[in-house]
């Protein structure tokens, strides 16, 4: 039984959510000490129901206005970053005189800068507003991409990865960070897995366009892997530019909004306990506390076993499957399927997680595939058995990128904070990128055992250990806080004192 105190402290401070048909809101008092509510009910007189046809409008309004074309530019920012290794094939080393190392460290440049910078690109979003930084960023980095078809040696591309890096870094944390202050915790998960369904996707469908694009060899004087990279920066010069129009900023300035609507997303938001519908300002105080949560360097963990197989698989995929005998062009049209397969599973299980509003369960079973499959690639000398272990290695990995995202996002409350710490883990995650450019050499083909061996390791130990592991410390920690045992975190605080402790709060229960 929790005290009283305890119990008059929260009956002040948290929102009834807007399902329950609570019309107004928990007022807050003005200098005159009147009640005043800043997000008033827009819909005061209204039962249940009618809230609910509302509410579910709204939604797919978002939906429609937000996911498509944020998908759209993951698509091609996973084209832009991962098309090196269907150019390699079309004869990159050979034409700029690379050695196997050397292709290794371009790889590798990409995904220092990559990470480096993308803890501080959350705070940037928030700071520059979505619709001007993403276009920004999205017309540098194709530039850069263009060019790299220019380069006339190794150091030229050794710079141009450097670079696109940089310039990409703001997107993926960037858009599950915006997403997360559109959408409630339960709804998050699926909306995250459409949209990284799009690197799935990009798989697939860089395979088909490499292979289109290759024929165009000779043609200006340049090298079929050379159009690929102008081709696909071309493209993605007038996307950005588009991006100016298309995405929108966060929801109290949404311009395709009415004023009814922008406080029904910032009211849901609050009802939902997530404080996306304040108007924060940044000071290092968030920073600090996404440094000591525990449960950042755990999501690190598990999104660094992710995303290091998440990235072997991608950028070596085609020569994997080169290396089984099969030429160039088909090589990258065997590319398509896995990753296509592995698209439809993602949004499968982020649905699936939403519904049961378990997220552990899918990153300590979906991961099973993976395991098959490299064991399967470790194991076997036939095309066809490794072949199939190619769609089981995707079908294991891709669906644990958006859930670990989801995961980590819907356990941290506070706009900055939650900024911080996406940026934090998807950082860490990216940066074992270094590891998975440097596993798979081509001296090792056509078996790989290192590279293979190393990707197994990753997914056992770091992506279903760190799964387990905060798993169990999430459930004892929600029990801890059913029992009352983390109430005195809020004996004799104010409303607004206990509001600031975000996910810290005693009846802030975290999603397993």
């Amino acid at each position: 039984m929790k005290p009283l105190k305890v119990l008059n402290v929260f009956a002040r401070s948290r929102t009834p959510p807007l399902d329950e048909g609570d019309p107004i809101s928990i007022p807050s008092k003005d200098e005159k000490g009147n009640n005043h509510d800043p997000l008033p009910d827009p819909d005061v007189g209204l039962n249940v129901e009618e809230r609910a046809q509302l509410d579910k409008k709204l939604v797919r309004k978002l939906d429609w206005k937000l996911i498509p074309w944020l998908s759209l530019l993951y698509l091609i920012s996973f084209l832009d970053r991962a098309n090196i290794g269907n150019a390699r094939i079309y004869g990159l080393e050979e034409d700029l005189g690379m050695s196997d190392t050397q292709y290794s460290i371009a790889l590798t440049v990409f995904f220092i800068s990559y990470s480096v910078f993308e803890p501080a690109t959350n705070v940037m979003l928030k700071q520059f507003r979505p619709r001007i930084f993403i276009p920004a960023i999205m017309v540098v980095w194709a530039i850069i991409m263009t060019c790299m078809g220019l380069v006339q040696n190794y150091g030229g591309l050794l710079a141009a990865r450097f670079l696109l890096g940089m310039a990409e870094a703001g997107l993926f944390p960037g858009v599950n960070y915006y997403l997360s202050c559109w959408y409630k915790r339960s709804e998050f998960g699926v909306r995250a897995a459409i949209f990284f369904s799009a690197a799935a996707f990009a798989g697939s469908f860089g395979g088909l366009l490499a292979a289109a694009i290759a024929q165009m060899d000779g043609v200006g004087g340049k090298p079929g892997w050379a159009w690929i990279f102008i081709l696909e920066g071309l493209a993605s010069i007038c996307f950005g530019i588009a991006s100016y129009w298309m995405v929108q900023d966060f929801p109290s300035d949404a311009t395709f909004l009415d004023e009814k609507e922008k406080l029904r997303v910032l009211r849901r938001l609050r009802a939902d306990k997530q404080a996306s519908s304040k108007h924060e300002k940044y000071h290092n105080t968030f920073a600090k506390q996404a440094l000591s949560d525990w449960k950042t360097y755990l999501f690190m963990i598990i999104y660094g076993g992710s995303a290091g197989s998440l990235y072997a698989y991608s950028l070596f995929l085609p020569t994997i499957i080169k290396e089984m005998g099969y030429t160039s062009t088909k090589a990258n049209l065997l590319s398509v399927p896995p990753y296509a397969a592995a698209a439809v599973l993602t949004i499968l299980v982020g649905w699936h997680a939403d519904k049961t509003n378990k997220r552990a369960r899918a990153n300590t079973a979906i991961p099973l595939l993976a395991v098959i499959g490299f064991a399967m690639l470790l194991g076997s000398d036939n095309a066809g058995v490794k072949y199939t272990g190619t769609y089981l290695a995707a079908l294991g990995i891709y669906p644990t990128i958006s859930n670990t995202i989801t995961w980590a996002s819907n356990n941290v409350e506070g706009v900055f904070k939650r900024g911080i710490v996406l940026g934090m883990v998807i950082g860490w995650g990216n940066l074992n990128g270094i590891v998975a450019s440097n596993i798979y050499k081509a001296q090792d083909g056509p078996r790989f055992i290192v590279g293979h061996s190393v990707v197994l390791a990753y997914i056992v130990v770091f992506l279903f250990g760190g799964s387990v592991v905060t798993a169990v410390s999430l459930t004892t920690e929600n029990k801890k806080r059913r029992n009352g045992q983390r109430d005195h975190w809020v004996e004799g605080k104010s409303p607004d004192e206990v509001e600031q402790r975000g996910d810290k709060r005693p009846d802030f229960i975290y999603v397993v």
